[in-house]
């Protein structure tokens, strides 16, 4: 039987990582895209996409299947992201539909096969 860390905890740090590693990468490149930092932010932002694409691979998902579910976490840290880093206020409609990719998510995930 397999452990609940591994079944559940351990897919779920992989996909936060992959999450923090895309977002906080597009970030730095669209920062020193459009907000003119140093290019250096931009180096760092292509590395931590980079290391998004190995991170993606430690999961013990087929392909398909890891990136359908990261697809509703990228939603939700998106929002997340854009609370803490710009300023955005979500709406009830934002976390709504949060709320719905992960219940998706659950489903896609966790719900039991025969």
């Amino acid at each position: 039987m397999t452990s609940f860390p591994t079944l559940v905890l351990r897919p779920l740090a992989l996909f936060l990582l992959c999450g923090l590693c895309e977002i906080g990468g597009g970030y730095l490149v669209w920062q020193w895209q459009r907000a003119n930092w140093h290019w250096g932010w931009g180096a760092a932002g292509m590395a931590l996409l980079a290391l998004y694409g190995v991170v993606a691979t430690q999961q013990a998902l087929s392909f398909g299947k890891a990136y359908a579910v990261y697809g509703a976490v990228f939603i939700v840290l998106s929002i997340a992201w854009a609370w803490v880093f710009d300023g955005f206020r979500p709406d009830r409609y934002d976390c709504l539909g949060g709320a719905v990719v992960l219940l998706g998510v659950g489903v896609i995930l966790f719900w039991p096969r025969a």
